[in-house]
């Protein structure tokens, strides 16, 4: 019972420094996939630092392990720049609301993977906050910035919520910092090729902001809650 409620404690302190995190979509003027990629940057170095002061090998177990990881960073990569996206468009109050409807999805999910019917008081829930982002929307139109923010808030959370259950399923054997590592390491690998020209022109106090983003924002609450969902 201890293990369980320092786990939920951890997984809320996560959750708490992600919402932070939605501040730098309207600080840093770069694109939704720019700043994915340097925060991707900052935190795989900060990640490597620390696994390599633990004295650990970066070496995963098996060969198929390396192509479920590059799957998650597909997921994660896709999930983040979704996210700050759907906040560039809309509102941080209306990507942050969107976006957590991944617990929602992960309920409607998950039975697909672990072949168990989800228990009735997730589903009451889970319907109760999907009306809850329905009142959000004034109008279903493209033309519309809280329904676009919606949408690619909403999206966001689904891919989050597969890569939450994937990573689950398939890769729990291994501490979160290394899952991160290769995570992030894929998702550098996906975006250089659409964002690497931009590099030279990012000033100081971006970089500064990125910093911060990466190391603080990223690599530290993805790693306590990836590794927090291990016990939980």
């Amino acid at each position: 019972m201890k293990s369980h409620n320092e786990g939920l404690l951890s997984v809320h302190a996560a959750v708490l420094i992600f919402g932070v995190t939605a501040l730098f979509s309207k600080l840093i003027t770069l694109s939704a996939i720019e700043i994915t990629l340097l925060r991707s940057i900052f935190a795989i170095a900060a990640i490597a630092i620390y696994i390599k002061y633990l004295n650990e090998s970066f070496k995963l177990k098996h060969k198929r392990d390396y192509l479920i990881a590059s799957l998650l960073g597909f997921f994660l990569a896709m999930h983040w720049v979704t996210y700050f996206h759907a906040m560039q468009v809309s509102s941080i109050a209306i990507g942050i609301i969107s976006l957590y409807a991944f617990p929602v999805i992960t309920v409607f999910l998950e039975p697909f993977f672990h072949g168990e019917r989800p228990h009735i008081q997730y589903i009451l829930s889970a319907l109760l906050i999907l009306f809850g982002i329905y009142l959000l929307v004034p109008e279903f139109s493209l033309d519309n910035q809280t329904a676009t923010g919606v949408f690619w808030g909403v999206l966001s959370a689904f891919l989050f919520a597969m890569r939450n259950i994937i990573h689950g399923r398939y890769f729990k054997t291994y501490p979160a910092r290394h899952a991160l590592f290769y995570q992030t390491l894929a998702v550098i690998v996906l975006l250089t090729p659409f964002t690497a020209q931009i590099i030279p022109e990012v000033n100081q106090t971006q970089w500064l902001q990125l910093l911060l983003l990466g190391i603080f924002f990223t690599a530290h609450p993805h790693t306590l809650f990836t590794n927090r969902l291990l016990h939980l």
